[in-house]
């Protein structure tokens, strides 16, 4: 097969990118190969079972976690096993679609091994947090930044949010410690539709995401160790709507990155479910049912009649502050073509567009087969912006 990126379900897209996934968080401490390698073989025959893909990760995930609380007296020990035990349970619960008891209780697992993990870590400091948010409050994950000032001043900060179909949680594994060792702080918010914020709040996804991209703003901006005036958006995959939105419609927001590209997520899933309707291929990160529940809906056209929001024509050419889209060349769930038209529409006066391509890798959807690249373009990128 000429296919140069990692397949480790060559006859499933979904499952195949889901282990690149889970695969980019070793570099962070989310995964193990040997690990992640295990759970693979014992799904070896069983490709497109969701309910087994669930049970082997969770199954994984609590060897782990029962690792991890036996080395209490290593608190680092502890951590580096609780991490991967995190980024297991709720790998494996993305998937299970209706959800259920027991794919709920695995994933509140994997969040409290996360803030126990946190708790044992010397470095980055990850503080929980809850955000004010319309009457309730938003849970996120502080990652503060690294710093060698005595004393420290107050750093610059990046509100990152979920895609489509992660979690904070996972979110860390995707360059937090990265940006926070560069003296940038990193918040990782479950905003409506993602995460905590669906599953046990009751939020359902919507359109506006400066609504939420101002509470976290507001949030950041009062705590003494950041500087209001160099805080910044980004997100990922869907993100790719959602941080543009933002930084659109709230100025104070000092860039922009948008890793992985969206133009009208309307007109994608209308394509997608018509795909789906005639039995045909379609590359999706997650089952199809998971769209109706995040939006908290039943049908398909109320779907799609919520998803008529979800476009950015006539938003991205508000954009006034630096942006940074990055895409894959070979991206199967959006399109190059997508990512051109929608940064050639933004408004920002200082815009950059990376490519990364079949030869130097990164060219799948968001990096996922070499997410490295992507990270370090970014920090290199909020360094120079941020003046961190």
């Amino acid at each position: 097969m000429d296919e140069p990126a990692f397949v480790y379900f060559p006859d499933d897209y979904r499952w195949s990118a889901a282990m690149l996934l889970v695969l980019g968080g070793a570099a962070s401490g989310g995964a193990e190969l040997d690990e992640v390698h295990r759970v693979g073989q014992r799904l070896r025959g069983r490709v497109g079972d969701d309910r087994a893909w669930f049970e082997e990760w969770t199954a994984m995930a609590l060897r782990l976690e029962e690792k991890g609380r036996a080395s209490a007296a290593h608190p680092l020990t502890m951590a580096a096993f609780l991490l991967r035990a995190a980024h297991y349970y709720h790998i494996g619960e993305r998937f299970l679609q209706p959800k259920t008891a027991d794919g709920f209780a695995a994933y509140v697992r994997g969040v409290e091994c996360f803030r126990d993990a946190a708790k044992c870590l010397r470095r980055p400091r990850i503080e929980p947090v809850e955000i004010p948010y319309e009457g309730t409050s938003l849970p996120a994950l502080l990652v503060h930044a690294e710093s060698d000032r005595e004393p420290p001043r107050r750093s610059p900060a990046m509100i990152f949010f979920d895609g489509f179909d992660v979690t904070k949680e996972v979110q860390y594994f995707k360059g937090a410690p990265d940006i926070a060792a560069r003296g940038i702080a990193c918040l990782l918010v479950d905003g409506p539709g993602n995460g905590e914020s669906v599953r046990f709040r009751n939020l359902p996804m919507h359109h506006e995401t400066e609504r939420y991209a101002t509470a976290a703003y507001d949030f950041l901006a009062r705590r003494p160790e950041i500087d209001p005036e160099r805080i910044g958006v980004m997100a990922i995959s869907l993100g790719g709507y959602f941080a543009p939105r933002a930084a659109a419609f709230e100025p104070r927001l000092a860039c922009c990155v948008a890793w992985g590209a969206i133009w009208d997520y309307h007109a994608t899933w209308k394509e997608r479910l018509e795909r789906i309707a005639r039995s045909e291929e379609t590359a999706l990160s997650v089952p199809p049912e998971h769209l109706f529940w995040v939006l908290g809906v039943r049908t398909r056209e109320e779907a799609l009649k919520k998803l008529e929001g979800f476009r950015l024509d006539g938003v991205v050419q508000r954009l006034r502050c630096p942006f940074l889209m990055l895409h894959g060349e070979g991206d199967a769930q959006i399109p190059l073509e997508v990512a051109q038209r929608c940064f050639e529409a933004a408004g920002s006066p200082r815009k950059t567009l990376k490519i990364f391509t079949r030869q130097e890798g990164g060219y799948r959807h968001c990096q996922t087969d070499n997410p490295s690249l992507a990270i370090a373009y970014i920090c290199d990128w909020l360094e120079d912006v941020l003046k961190a």
